[in-house]
């Protein structure tokens, strides 16, 4: 009997098929950073760039990332940086390939990758950008994220905060709000870098 998508087990990211979002991605897109780095930020799905570049966070989201960190003192190259989702999930608008929001059951499917990462990484401390990756981290389809800004939560002997993702504060419509995000993510390192 050959097992349902989601309950295969691959040994790499390039054979999974416990979903459907590898058809129509360029490749799989892995965690980066150091391997047993005390803090982990995790994000949504890669996005176009970071589909093509087979590397998290390289787009806009990723300079946008880049720039919180900096201001609050946590070099890149420290931390490990993943999605909830390995694959880009989109849907043509013209002649781009525009993001579509993961269903639950994807993020679910590729939960078994976070854990990987989790096991192997043991971070103290994760940031959860965005929605998606705070259901993926807690392991809950009914968190809201703003439940969650700005209180950090303990869960398996390991804190974990929430904040916007970059994405969000690129594209939400008002300059306040855009800064009001940026500033929460900030923020968010900034209470991690504490907790460390």
């Amino acid at each position: 009997m050959k097992a349902k998508p989601d309950e295969q087990q691959p040994s790499t990211l390039d054979e999974c098929r416990r979903c459907e979002l590898w058809r129509n991605a360029t490749q799989p897109v892995g965690g980066q950073g150091a391997r047993h780095a005390k803090l982990m930020l995790v994000g949504e799905q890669p996005g176009d760039q970071e589909d093509l570049a087979g590397k998290p966070f390289v787009g806009p989201a990723g300079d946008l990332l880049d720039q919180a960190l900096e201001a609050a003192g946590i070099d890149r190259r420290q931390v490990y940086i993943t999605n909830a989702v390995k694959h880009f999930k989109w849907e043509p608008r013209g002649k781009r390939r525009m993001h579509k929001t993961p269903a639950q059951k994807e993020v679910a499917a590729c939960h078994y990758w976070l854990e990987a990462e989790l096991e192997s990484v043991a971070p103290d401390v994760i940031v959860a950008l965005g929605a998606t990756a705070l259901k993926s981290v807690l392991q809950s389809g009914s968190v809201a994220l703003k439940d969650y800004i700005g209180q950090p939560v303990e869960r398996g002997g390991r804190w974990i905060i929430a904040t916007y993702h970059p994405a969000y504060a690129l594209r939400v419509p008002s300059s306040e709000a855009r800064a009001a995000a940026r500033q929460a993510i900030i923020d968010a390192l900034l209470e991690a870098k504490r907790l460390l």
